[in-house]
C-alpha cells in the first residue's frame, strides 16, 4: 500500500533542520530510511500547474493547465478553470483502470471529482466553502461523512485586514484544519486496505505566506515585536503536519510512504516591481487616457468579496449571464490598456510574473505582426533587463523564458509568451504587484511600511520557490539524497503500485522500473467538450477563495 502526503509549499531547507533537531520525528524517520531531496517544480512554481504535473507525469504544455485562469482565445479577458480543463489522464484514473483501489483527498485541480475506483474529495478549487455536498466528492454519498466530520476545511478566512488578533485566529484555524482533515482521512484509511491513498494539506503554504516575517530574523520584512508571539508559527504548523503524517501511517500501515510538495518557499524583500510600468516606460505598452474601469473593477471586487454576505454576493455574480466574475477579473487586469498602441503587456501576477505579446491575428486588437514576434520578445527582454535593484544596482530579472523553452506539447499556446524569473538577492524575492496608475510610481520602488506589514495583495512576506521536497521511504532506492522533478512523481506512483508506465511520460520512475507501454498513452484529446466551466455561484466562491489565498488582486 502506498501512502502519499502532500504538503503544499513545504521546503526542504525548513523541514530537514527541524527534523534533524527532533522536532519532526515522523519525517526524520522517513528521511533516515528513505530517498529524499529537492523536488523541482514547474516554471513558474504555481499551485495548479505543479500539482497537475504531479498527477499526470507531463508538463503543462501537454496537460494544458498553466494557472487558475486562462485567457479566452482572441480576447482580453480570462476564464476561471478547473480540473475538467485538464487534457490528459491522471495517475488516479490510470490506477483505477488497472483495478487498484484509490483514495484522493484535498488535491488541488481535482474539481469536479473523477469517478475513480475509490474515493475523492476535491481540493480548494471546489466551489464549496461553508457546506459539504455531493458536487465535490466521489462517490456522492461520501458528502455525508465529510459533513459529519466537520467538513474538509480550506483557508477560507479573509486575509486582507490583519492585526495581532488576526494572526492568532489564523494560526488557530490552520492547526484546527489539519486536525479535522487528519481525523477524516485516518478514518477512511482504517476502513479498508487501499492500494494508493493521497491527502494534500495546504496549511504549510498559507502559514509561510503570512508568518515568514515573524519566523525569519534575516527577512527585510522582519517584525521583531511580533516574533515573540509568532516566531514559531510556521514550525508549529510543520509540527502539526508531522503529527498528521504519524497518525496516517498508523491508520494505513503502508509499505511505502511518499511525502512531497508542489513547490518550496522563501522570504520576500522590500522591493516592488511593476512590470506594466516598465513596459510603458519602454514604449511597449500604452495606457488609456483615463483609468476608471480597472480601478472600479478592482475596488468593486474587493468590496464584494470582503464585505457582502455570501447570499448577496451570489446575486451580484449572477449578473451578465453568469459570467460576472470572469468580467470583473478581466477588467481588473486589462481595462486600462490601450490595445491599439500596445505591443506587450503583463497580468502582473505576483506568483507567476509573465508577459503576453499583442499579436495581430491572434489577439483581437493585436499590433505585432507574426514575422515581428521574435523581435517583440527581444524588445521585452531588453526592457526587463534594464530593471535594477535600488540597493545593489544589480539586475532584477535573472532570465526571461520563451514559452517554447519551458513547455512542449499541443497546448503550449495557452501559456504566456514570456515568463519572468526574478533574481533572489540574499535569497529574498521581489514583489510583483499591479501598476498603480496615477500614483506616480516608478517601475521599481520600495514597499511602504503598510505594505510590508499588511495583508494579502501587499504584505505577504513569504513567496513560492521552485524547489520543493520529496521523501520516499519503503520500496525505494538506497537511502540518501536524490534530486527529482515533479514530472517523476506520476511514473513513480504507478511503478510502486505495479501498474505499467506509459512510454510517453515526461518524467521517470525513481524506483528503477523501466517504462512499459500501457493501454492508454498521454496523447491529449483535441476535443474540449469535457470542459465544464463554473456556474455563476461557483465562480463567486472560487473568486473569493483565490483572493483569500492571495492569488488574485
Amino acid at each position: 500500500m502506498l501512502l502519499i502526503v502532500g504538503l503544499d509549499g513545504a521546503s526542504l531547507d525548513l523541514t530537514r533542520p527541524w527534523a534533524e533537531a527532533g522536532e519532526l520525528p515522523h519525517l526524520q524517520r522517513l528521511l533516515a530510511h528513505g530517498a529524499w531531496g529537492p523536488l523541482r517544480s514547474t516554471m513558474p512554481p504555481a499551485t495548479f500547474p505543479a500539482w497537475t504535473t504531479f498527477m499526470t507525469g507531463v508538463n503543462p504544455g501537454r496537460h494544458g493547465i498553466f494557472d487558475f485562469t486562462r485567457r479566452v482565445a482572441g480576447e482580453y479577458r480570462v476564464q476561471f478553470i478547473n480540473g475538467s480543463f485538464r487534457k490528459v489522464p491522471t495517475v488516479w484514473s490510470r490506477l483505477s483502470a488497472a483495478g487498484r483501489r484509490v483514495a484522493v483527498f484535498g488535491m488541488p485541480g481535482t474539481y469536479p471529482p473523477e469517478p475513480i475506483n475509490g474515493q475523492m474529495v476535491s481540493g480548494f478549487d471546489t466551489p464549496v466553502t461553508t457546506r459539504a455536498d455531493a458536487s465535490f466528492v466521489h462517490p456522492p454519498q461520501l458528502a455525508e461523512e465529510v459533513a459529519a466530520n466537520g467538513g474538509f476545511p480550506f483557508a477560507d478566512f479573509q486575509e486582507f485586514k490583519v492585526d495581532r488578533e488576526w494572526y492568532r485566529e489564523a494560526l488557530r484555524r490552520l492547526l484546527e484544519g489539519i486536525a479535522i482533515k487528519t481525523r477524516f482521512v485516518a478514518r477512511q484509511l482504517r476502513r479498508e486496505r487501499w492500494d494508493c491513498a493521497t491527502v494534500v494539506f495546504g496549511e504549510s503554504d498559507t502559514a509561510a505566506h503570512h508568518f515568514w516575517r515573524f519566523c525569519d530574523p534575516q527577512s527585510p520584512r522582519h517584525d521583531a515585536d511580533g516574533a515573540g508571539e509568532f516566531g514559531g508559527a510556521i514550525r508549529a504548523v510543520y509540527a502539526a503536519l508531522d503529527r498528521a503524517i504519524g497518525e496516517l501511517i498508523d491508520a494505513a500501515e503502508p509499505s511505502t510512504v511518499l511525502v512531497c510538495s508542489d513547490h518550496g518557499f522563501g522570504g520576500v524583500g522590500r522591493t516592488v516591481v511593476h512590470l506594466n510600468g516598465q513596459l510603458a516606460q519602454a514604449g511597449l505598452l500604452h495606457w488609456r487616457s483615463r483609468s476608471v474601469a480597472s480601478q472600479a473593477a478592482t475596488l468593486g471586487k474587493r468590496w464584494l468579496l470582503r464585505w457582502l454576505p455570501p447570499t448577496v454576493q451570489a446575486r451580484c455574480f449572477r449578473l451578465g449571464g453568469g459570467r460576472f466574475a470572469d468580467a470583473l477579473e478581466s477588467a481588473a487586469r486589462f481595462a486600462d490598456i490601450d490595445w491599439k498602441q500596445t505591443r506587450a503587456f503583463s497580468e502582473e501576477l505576483n506568483y507567476a510574473p509573465s508577459i503576453w505579446i499583442n499579436v495581430s491575428g491572434r489577439d483581437a486588437l493585436g499590433v505585432v505582426a507574426t514575422n515581428e514576434y521574435g523581435h517583440a520578445c527581444d524588445e521585452v527582454t531588453a526592457a526587463l533587463g534594464e530593471l535594477r535593484d535600488p540597493d545593489s544596482g544589480e539586475p532584477i530579472v535573472a532570465r526571461v523564458w520563451h514559452r517554447d523553452e519551458l513547455y512542449h506539447g499541443p497546448w503550449v499556446q495557452l501559456a504566456p509568451d514570456l515568463t519572468v524569473e526574478f533574481a533572489l538577492p540574499g535569497g529574498y524575492s521581489y514583489a510583483c504587484l499591479p501598476t498603480r496608475l496615477n500614483a506616480g510610481d516608478e517601475p521599481v520602488r520600495v514597499a511602504s511600511t503598510a505594505e510590508m506589514t499588511g495583508g494579502k495583495l501587499t504584505g505577504m512576506s513569504g513567496s513560492h520557490r521552485r524547489d520543493g521536497l520529496f521523501v520516499l521511504s519503503g520500496a525505494v532506492p538506497p537511502a540518501g539524497f536524490l534530486a527529482a522533478d515533479i514530472c517523476d512523481m506520476a511514473p513513480t506512483i504507478l511503478a510502486l503500485c505495479e501498474v505499467p508506465i506509459p512510454s510517453d511520460f515526461d518524467g521517470r520512475s525513481l524506483v528503477g522500473v523501466g517504462a512499459l507501454e500501457s493501454a492508454a498513452s498521454c496523447t491529449p484529446s483535441d476535443a474540449i467538450e469535457s470542459e465544464h466551466a463554473y456556474t455563476a455561484d461557483e465562480e463567486r466562491m472560487i473568486e473569493g477563495r483565490l483572493q483569500a489565498l492571495g492569488y488574485l488582486a
